[in-house]
């Protein structure tokens, strides 16, 4: 009960979120959750009986909302198209994190949000950040920050990209692997691609899936780097403290969605579901932000997300272009 105003209070800016992401999709209702939630918190005074249910949603309900992900994902999806996607994904990755390196120690740049803005460029958006945050222990802040910057690409990304296609004359097919291994986000990803064509839609939408498996490495790196630092630090350190179990949760769902074959109906069921959990979840993490603290980042951290995903999208291209595709 302790709880449950707090997680009301985000089931409540969710609700409105989603109606306002209905008639503005181009933003989405994961941005206007965090937006409400940074306005209502830096204009009002919250009360402390809600702080537990804030935290509630901004953890637990983001691991939620990842494992609800998984039954939309079924290892006969990535086949043929995500096999031959798989080289891309794999230099466009390894790419994006030197240039977050590389940029992160020339500018000096908080090293959490510094991974946060690489597998959200790198990977798949608000996912892969909700993901990987819990892992490296990522302030309410930094979550913040990090996914604002990415989806601020994402909106670009939707506008720019189906003209930019069509100006270096790409095929549907070149187009979805283009938008799939280059644009952060799933839901931009389907955005640009459906924009583009329907043939577009259905490789840029394998693409983007095989692409998003990529957070289970990522997180069990940071797992074993996090065992590790920890491990130094203290000999009564456990690694069933730090392993995000909730990816396990993920794998599960995603082998019962391989094992059934979910219909659409009930795949576009879990898509909605998770939509609406990482809104919530959201929402959690803008009750948590402070105007004051996130200015106070500057304008570095931008930065880093606009060279980042600049790096990933030319990598992407040259890679299409060796392969023959453009």
């Amino acid at each position: 009960m302790n709880k449950l105003r707090g997680i009301l209070l985000t089931l409540s800016i969710a609700i409105l979120a989603t109606i306002l992401g209905h008639f503005l999709p181009l933003v989405g209702s994961a941005i206007f959750a965090i937006i409400i939630g940074i306005i209502i918190n830096n204009t009002m005074r919250i009360p402390k009986s809600f702080e537990k249910g804030i935290k509630f949603s901004s953890k637990k309900i983001l691991h939620y909302s990842i494992i609800c992900l998984g039954f939309t994902l079924s290892f006969n999806q990535i086949g043929q198209t995500g096999l031959k996607s798989l080289p891309i994904i794999l230099i466009t990755l390894i790419s994006a994190f030197l240039a977050v390196y590389i940029l992160m120690k020339a500018f000096h740049i908080d090293k959490h949000l510094s991974i946060l803005v690489g597998v959200g460029t790198a990977i798949c958006g608000g996912s892969a950040i909700a993901a990987t945050s819990p892992v490296i222990k990522a302030k309410e802040q930094e979550i913040a920050y990090a996914i604002s910057t990415v989806f601020l690409f994402n909106l670009l990304a939707v506008i720019i990209f189906p003209p930019l296609g069509h100006l270096l004359h790409m095929s549907q097919e070149t187009f979805g692997y283009f938008s799939g291994t280059a644009i952060n986000d799933t839901s931009s990803v389907v955005a640009a691609a459906a924009n583009y064509g329907d043939e577009a839609l259905t490789y840029g939408t394998v693409v983007k899936l095989t692409r998003t498996l990529m957070i289970i490495p990522v997180v069990l790196f940071f797992t074993y780097r996090m065992y590790q630092r920890e491990k130094a630090q203290a000999s009564n350190v456990s690694i069933k403290k730090i392993f995000p179990w909730f990816i396990l949760y993920f794998l599960f769902a995603s082998l019962i969605s391989t094992l059934f074959g979910f219909s659409e109906e009930w795949i576009n069921v879990f898509k909605t579901i998770a939509t609406f959990l990482i809104s919530m979840a959201l929402a959690g993490i803008g009750l948590s932000v402070n105007f004051k603290q996130l200015k106070a980042s500057g304008m570095k951290p931008i930065m880093l997300g606009l060279v980042t995903w600049l790096v990933v999208i030319l990598t992407s291209f040259l890679s299409l272009f060796l392969m023959g595709m453009i």
